[in-house]
């Protein structure tokens, strides 16, 4: 069982571009769980927030408008105790961390990816608010989702 009794679970959320999925996640952590948990996200590259990301998230009152896009190589030092890796990309180029970092693939569909072909702006947006909830819905039960993983 995962507990942490004095202080916060560190969570590091990766991602390829750290522009939407571990933005999303990182997001969600501070909104729902600043309390117990400290979050950052970072990708392998940085591309930048994305738009339509930060729309759906602000829809659903947790604000990333201020986040920049990180990459993971400002954290190598940093002690973590999950690394979180939400795309398959960023699952096979994770980078290794000191200390005990878990290193756990929680994987989420990719909306820019998903949206590219779409013209019609509510159902682009349908798919961000999709995995947006599924990713809330990961954060939420959280250290538990991190069990078996």
């Amino acid at each position: 069982m995962i507990e942490k009794m004095s202080e916060k679970l560190k969570i590091l959320f990766l991602c390829t571009g750290n522009s939407c999925r571990s933005q999303m996640a990182e997001g969600w952590a501070r909104h729902l769980r600043s309390g117990d948990i400290e979050a950052v996200s970072a990708g392998t590259e940085t591309h930048g927030l994305n738009p339509d990301a930060v729309r759906v998230m602000s829809e659903a009152g947790a604000e990333i408008s201020g986040a920049r896009s990180k990459n993971v190589g400002e954290f190598l030092d940093t002690r973590f105790d999950y690394v979180v890796t939400v795309c398959d990309k960023a699952r096979e180029t994770c980078p290794i961390f000191p200390g005990t970092a878990k290193i756990v693939h929680a994987g989420f569909d990719d909306p820019p990816a998903l949206t590219v072909a779409i013209d019609d702006e509510e159902e682009k947006l349908d798919i961000y608010r999709r995995v947006r909830d599924e990713i809330r819905e990961f954060v939420e039960g959280l250290p538990g989702n991190l069990e078996g993983k």
